[in-house]
């Protein structure tokens, strides 16, 4: 059998990231896919908005195949009665529809100052976070420079900045725009994916973490592979394998070799063994620490910060086969399609699943990947995003039920006629993500994108620099800074923390 000195588990876009980085500073490197194939969780998000360019770049992941069917997607924000919004550009930079002149301004002012915000904060995003602790040397300079930078935005902004970096979006949005449309379709971006509505306090921190990601050096686009977002993570695969590293699928792995504190190698579901001196867990933090490691390994605090630690998921994925093209009262089928009415309507969605109840009109994001690239059979497929799903109802068969009913009916209510054409479909809700992707409480996180579990503070507090509880462990998930997103940014961090290491 072939030696290694590294093994990663999980071959998800953080785990292809820190395999490739590391084979290409020479290291034998095994990666261990539970699934039956590579790419973990580019295959549940259906575009991209924050892959980083660190690598793209050095993953060479145009020439393993990755070519953008769109780098720039429009967002529709729709209207039942035909009314829509139309965002086009980063971050809605053109708006086109029944706009009054003074949200037009207001929207151009707040939008600009919010991506100035983000572009403030990305460069924590390609850093491990600072060791707030004695003895190690000046932990805070890199934050320090951000500070200075964001101070150098002019004291106007710095104040801004400071007002509402832990506020919510609710009220950001309340206190600068009318418009009901344009309201809705930020909030429901600015809590897309976390446990938050918009009336949470502290959801305009994840939102500008969302903003400083970016598409072809675009910040703020919205991007498609051609092929869909499967087709990136089989781009990140292929980069992988050309480093000679192994990847290996249908390897589930029951538990991390600890022998004499420190790591030795990994033991399968099936009982082989594999030795290996460094061990990188590419998956959710608390899956590593309680299910991998074992309690017996860790110290009594840590094992109940890492039992406490927040991973609720509050979203649904959807998939429609559809025997025609559904209309969507005239909205253009290749932009990103929203369903959010008002930033009410996205607050009263996640009202009830805070007591583990289905909302009775979830907001959606709603791709029709087809739309761009028609298949040969003329079937057209639907995949969305619906906010929120309860991750814990009392009975998990009614509420998918009950889900999908609630998603087929504001599908209709937008799109006339869609029910008939459905020949197949499918909903995911968090508890079926979390079977199928191995995500804690299906949030697709990790562990929840949350200001008490951010920068220093994720996945947990002492090991927050991706080096484990364990010699020889290092943790590289999107359950560590900076979070999740098909990104690879977490991995990419990771590897050049051991390589600091030595």
């Amino acid at each position: 059998m072939p030696s290694f000195d590294t093994i990663i588990i999980g071959a998800g876009p953080n785990g292809l990231a820190v395999a490739h980085r590391l084979a290409s500073k020479g290291a034998a490197v095994l990666v261990l896919e539970a699934a039956a194939t590579a790419g973990g969780g580019a295959g549940l998000a259906h575009l991209s908005y924050n892959l980083d360019p660190r690598v793209e770049k050095a993953m060479g992941l145009a020439a393993h195949g990755l070519e953008w069917a769109s780098a720039d997607l429009a967002t529709t924000a729709l209207s039942p009665d035909g009314n829509h919004l139309r965002l086009e550009g980063p971050v809605g930079e053109r708006l086109f529809g029944d706009v009054s002149d003074a949200d037009r301004a207001a929207w151009s002012t707040l939008r600009a100052r919010l991506l100035r915000f983000a572009a403030v904060l990305s460069p924590l995003n390609q850093m491990a976070p600072p060791r707030i602790a004695k003895g190690v040397g000046n932990p805070m300079l890199k934050l320090a420079m951000i500070g200075i930078k964001a101070r150098m935005m002019g004291a106007k902004d710095f104040r801004e900045l400071g007002r509402i970096i832990l506020t919510n979006a609710h009220d950001l949005l309340d206190d600068e725009l009318s418009d009901p449309r344009l309201k809705g379709a930020l909030a429901f971006d600015a809590t897309l994916g976390g446990w938050l509505g918009p009336r949470s306090p502290n959801s305009v921190l994840p939102w500008l973490v969302r903003l400083s990601g970016q598409v072809a050096g675009k910040q703020g686009a919205l991007g498609l592979p051609k092929g869909g977002m499967a087709a990136l993570g089989a781009a990140m695969v292929k980069a992988t394998a050309a480093k000679g590293v192994t990847i290996r699928c249908n390897a589930a792995v029951e538990r991390i070799l600890v022998e004499g504190e420190r790591v030795a190698g990994v033991i399968l579901a099936g009982g082989e063994e594999i030795r290996a001196a460094r061990v990188v867990s590419a998956i959710a933090p608390k899956t590593t620490l309680l299910s991998l490691v074992g309690a017996r390994h860790l110290d009594a605090g840590l094992v109940t910060r890492a039992r406490h630690q927040k991973a609720r998921g509050g979203a649904a994925k959807l998939h429609l086969t559809l025997r025609a093209a559904p209309d969507f009262r005239g909205a253009n089928l290749k932009d990103r399609l929203l369903i959010a009415g008002s930033e009410h309507d996205v607050e009263r969605s996640f009202n009830p699943v805070k007591y583990g109840r289905v909302p009775e009109r979830p907001g959606m994001e709603i791709m029709i990947p087809t739309a761009h690239e028609l298949k040969p059979d003329g079937k057209y497929h639907l995949s969305a995003i619906a906010q929120f799903a309860p991750h814990a109802p009392a009975d998990r068969v009614a509420a998918r039920a009950e889900m999908l009913a609630a998603c087929l009916a504001q599908l209709e209510a937008n799109a006339p006629g869609i029910g008939a054409l459905v020949e197949d479909a499918e909903i995911l809700m968090p508890y079926d993500i979390e079977a199928r992707y191995g995500l804690p409480g299906g949030q697709w996180h990790a562990g929840e994108l949350s200001v008490e579990q951010m920068l220093f503070l994720r996945p947990l507090p002492g090991i927050a620099q991706y080096k484990g509880p364990v010699p020889g462990l290092w943790l590289a998930s999107a359950g560590c800074h900076p979070g999740g997103g098909v990104s690879g940014s977490a991995g990419w961090n990771a590897a050049l923390a051991m390589e600091a290491a030595g």
